[in-house]
């Protein structure tokens, strides 16, 4: 895929609320991906943190939480879908006072020494719902634990040992992976506590659903829109020098994240709250619109710009395969486009045969948007004129549409990495013996990486042994059996952020506080990817 430029132009004027989403500049990083490099001095740093301060900080938090744990028991003992009494009992408010006194100790502790409040926090009659973003690590559990918040979590958490205690306190709205008709009972609970006249505690919700790098806000989920009511935006900032913050989908894991942060000497957090909004008619008949004009509010706030990109898409960019995605891979781009275009990639990858056959035909025969739209069987369209621009290397306004083919392979079974390849041979070789030669495959490996430019000769010498001036796919087979992490010696030896993290559980969730209960969204025929533990 040879671009000529990465990332959305702008979020529709129908997702992104009016036309102001597109004064926004789009992302030109991966949103699921953080890379932490640490000079001599800060690796030195953190080596004499670690056998002197970082000991004694861990001790200190989980002191905190074990004194926080009897009196977090004792207040929620009863049921936890009663009403809270109004006004609440004198003991309930000192156990409130003291939790809260005991929470910001264990942050002290933890080196959040100041924890900078901008703006005004909303009565819950003014907003019972308070919206969070960008949601990028677990330390946003600060906010929570200043306000005593409820928040929406998995309900496997009330199962944890003291930590599951100190969550039933805070009176959360738990979703349960195992009920079918656990998101739908979600979002009514969630209702039920946002028209009760400020009885219930509020609830803050991170609406985009998973961590990001804080370098633009994705699509927010419109689970906490669904209500229609008033919410108050909450926008959260790091302004360290050294970003040991970010947990993202790939990059460090929770354990070094929390030991690398518990090694500084001091780290900074900024929570401003925004004036409450309000939704109109319109916002309350349509929760997406809702969601997006409240997130191109807090993108303002934050600087930071909006993109399309979802939870979903981590299934793509972080999908096991011998050819993992670069971070700044513009197939995440084009797979906004596929889907903004409304093709299922369940009936493309059935499709695929059918465009790579078509493709195979023309050749290396080059053409226009009209034919190429003719080939998708879609209109055209803007969101068809960008993904076109994504091929049209010289703006000739002319494609290969096997380019597009390989593209919506690796889209459709993003670990399946040979079957694109031979895919992508059976398009580009040769008549008499399906072989390539290496201009051939450089053009197959950059567009099933996503990326501009791809140096692959060193790859297609070690794999033409013979020197014959072409390989087949059989080679190229042997080859990745042989050598399979060909791709990290031969095509990108000196990048890091390939490296994946090490745990693999079983199945892809959102990693944070807010668990995904939108009612349209559904876990079934989901694959397991690479992710962080939660």
């Amino acid at each position: 895929m040879r671009l000529r430029r990465c990332g959305p132009r702008a979020a529709p004027a129908s997702s992104a609320g009016a036309g102001d989403a597109r004064l926004l500049a789009p992302p030109g990083r991966n949103p699921f991906v953080h890379e932490l490099r640490l000079s001599a001095l800060q690796k030195a740093q953190v080596a004499l943190m670690t056998l002197t301060l970082f000991p004694v900080r861990l001790l200190v938090a989980a002191a905190m939480m074990l004194l926080a744990w009897p009196l977090a028991l004792v207040a929620s003992l009863g049921s936890a879908e009663k009403e809270p009494e109004q006004p609440l009992a004198l003991w309930r408010k000192v156990v409130d006072f003291l939790l809260k006194a005991i929470m910001r100790t264990m942050w002290f502790a933890g080196g959040f020494h100041r924890v900078a409040v901008k703006g005004r926090q909303a009565l819950p009659t003014e907003a019972a719902i308070l919206t969070l973003a960008p949601h990028s690590s677990y330390f946003d559990a600060i906010p929570v634990t200043m306000t005593m918040s409820s928040i929406v979590m998995k309900a496997e958490s009330r199962d944890i040992p003291i930590w599951g205690t100190l969550i039933r306190y805070i009176r959360p709205v738990f979703v349960s992976r195992s009920d079918q008709d656990s998101r739908r009972k979600t979002v009514e609970e969630i209702k039920r506590r946002a028209q009760s006249n400020g009885k219930w505690p509020q609830i803050m919700i991170f609406p985009e659903g998973t961590c990001t790098n804080r370098t633009c806000l994705i699509t927010f989920k419109p689970g906490a829109f669904i209500p229609g009511a008033p919410v108050q935006p909450v926008v959260l900032r790091y302004p360290n020098k050294l970003d040991t913050i970010t947990w993202t989908w790939q990059g460090p894991g929770a354990l070094e994240i929390l030991w690398l942060t518990l090694c500084q000497f001091h780290n900074q957090v900024e929570i401003e709250f925004l004036p409450v909004y309000s939704p109109s008619e319109e916002e309350k008949r349509n929760p997406a619109l809702y969601a997006s004009n409240v997130r191109r509010v807090m993108a303002e706030a934050l600087g930071v710009s909006v993109t399309d990109y979802t939870f979903e898409d981590c299934q793509l960019a972080l999908a096991e395969g011998q050819l993992r995605l670069p971070a700044d891979t513009c197939l995440l781009e084009f797979a906004r486009l596929v889907r903004g275009l409304g093709l299922k990639p369940e009936k493309l990858e059935k499709d695929l045969d059918k465009y790579s056959e078509s493709a195979r035909k023309k050749g290396g025969e080059k053409m226009g948007i009209a034919e190429f739209a003719a080939s998708l069987e879609v209109p055209v369209s803007d969101l068809l004129e960008d993904m076109f621009s994504l091929f049209d290397e010289s703006g000739s306004g002319q494609v290969d549409l096997r380019e597009c083919v390989v593209a919506l392979s690796v889209v459709c079974r993003p670990a399946r990495t040979l079957d694109t390849i031979q895919l992508a041979f059976k398009m580009y070789g040769a008549q008499e013996d399906g072989s390539v030669g290496e201009g051939d495959l450089s053009c197959i490996l950059k567009t099933a990486l996503g990326v501009a430019e791809l140096t692959v000769t060193d790859l297609f010498r070690a794999i033409d042994q013979e020197e014959k001036g072409k390989i087949t796919f059989a080679d190229f087979h042997r080859f990745a059996e042989m050598y399979p992490d060909f791709a990290e010696e031969y095509l990108y030896p000196d990048q890091t952020h390939f490296e994946s993290c090490a745990e693999t559980p079983p199945a892809l969730i959102p990693n944070g506080f807010c668990a995904d209960f939108s009612p349209e969204n559904s876990d079934a025929g989901r694959k397991p990817v690479r992710k962080k533990l939660d």
